[in-house]
């Protein structure tokens, strides 16, 4: 009997029994596509935290309050407030710092922003006129406030492209007044649109005088952010150096061990955030894989079962010339097939949630790849093959060792 009419013979046994064959390819349909989901949505993670930072800028510097342990974070991103920093602390980098070519001042809250009767609960931003620049962004409408404007108390706002339609809709905000919290503001500009950013909306916020958002607004004298702009990322290491040196200066701070501030490269964030995510896609996929294990099972036994049903058939086939060799290749063709099949079916059942799940993600307005890669293909192929094989393999052994004589005297 050759290979094709064995692959023949296996086709007709399994549409003879078309229910326990759908059940059995079920496991596997599970455990394929569940592998190929997590994978696609791992990568599509990845690629919109990657993005994210990305947006930031790959030539930025981080300057954070608070020392960091042992590389983690440091105390202020836990929300434990850190005065180390402050305005004057990032005019000192900008001077001394050759490779510094700009730097911008954070501090920021959460305050109601009412005109006329419209009213929204927003993050109002309190940074210098170097905003633009630093974060290479630019005005819609109007202007930014300026490098003179940032160091008095000066009640000017500049509103998000979508904070600017929620409160004015069509009416032109140039020179309107608006409060935020109890205190007025004129509207001197819009943004341009720029969308998620480090996973916070720009577009919802409200930028104001830096100076203006301690004493007005919070009440405090320091900073919870500095960040610089580096002339090019080859000269990051040199930029680091000298923000140290400044920092140490102007803190008096002797001993390394005993810094008060802690300073991140987003290019070194990138690096970090692409290991982390690629470790953890491929520990999600293992767990998946766990299903296939529990297919590969399952396979096992309906196939036992399978064996135990066709006792009779087996001892007749062997009665009238059938060698173990061809009973042996017949069980295992069956499992193949079915294993096969159905890992097909469970890729592409995993590419089509996966391409929901990413259309629905860039329909909330993530910047979320959708990503099934050819390798996830093969591999998911070979997977299922081999299981075939492997638990295929026991029950055909079985069916190849029965006893011809005995088999046809079963009941």
């Amino acid at each position: 009997m050759n290979f094709q009419s064995i692959v023949k013979l296996s086709l007709i046994s399994l549409k003879a029994n078309k229910t326990r064959s759908a059940l059995t390819m079920l496991g596997i349909i599970i455990g394929i596509s569940s592998v190929i989901i997590i994978m696609s949505v791992g990568a599509g993670a990845q690629s919109l935290i990657l993005n994210q930072i990305e947006k930031v800028g790959s030539n930025l510097i981080g300057i954070l309050p608070g020392a960091a342990k042992d590389d983690g974070p440091p105390a202020s991103a836990f929300g434990i407030t850190v005065t180390t920093l402050t305005y004057d602390d990032a005019m000192a980098i900008l001077r001394q710092v050759p490779e510094v070519i700009d730097v911008s001042s954070f501090v920021q809250g959460v305050e109601t922003v009412a005109w006329q009767n419209q009213k929204q609960d927003t993050t109002f931003i309190g940074t210098t006129g170097s905003y633009i620049e630093v974060e290479d962004t630019a005005v819609a409408q109007g202007r930014f406030f300026n490098e003179t404007e940032e160091k008095g108390i000066n009640r000017l706002a500049v509103l998000g492209s979508q904070l600017a339609v929620d409160i004015f809709a069509d009416k032109d905000p140039i020179g309107e007044k608006i409060k935020i919290g109890r205190e007025a503001f004129e509207v001197i500009g819009v943004m341009k649109e720029r969308g998620t950013v480090a996973f916070q909306n720009p577009d919802d916020q409200v930028f104001i005088p830096v100076i203006t958002a301690q004493r007005i607004l919070l009440g405090i004298h320091h900073l919870s952010l500095i960040r610089a702009k580096v002339g090019q990322t080859e000269q990051i290491e040199q930029a680091i150096t000298g923000i140290k040196e400044a920092l140490r200066n102007r803190h008096n701070v002797k001993n390394p061990n005993e810094e008060d501030f802690d300073i991140r490269n987003q290019a070194e964030a990138l690096d970090i955030l692409t290991t982390i995510t690629s470790a953890l896609n491929l520990f999600l996929a293992a767990i998946a894989a766990i299903s296939l294990l529990v297919g590969g099972i399952g396979i096992m036994n309906i196939m036992f079962v399978s064996v135990n049903e066709r006792i009779k058939e087996i001892g007749l086939r062997k009665a009238v010339g059938a060698n173990r060799g061809h009973l042996l290749s017949q069980f295992l063709i069956e499992a193949i097939i079915i294993t096969v099949t159905g890992g097909i079916i469970g890729i592409i059942f995993g590419a089509v949630i996966s391409g929901l799940v990413a259309f629905v993600a860039n329909y909330l307005g993530y910047s979320w790849k959708y990503i099934v890669s050819p390798m996830s293909i093969i591999v998911g192929l070979l997977v299922a093959g081999a299981t075939g094989l492997i638990f295929g393999y026991f029950p055909a052994k079985q069916a190849a060792d029965l006893d011809p004589i005995d088999a046809l005297r079963y009941e």
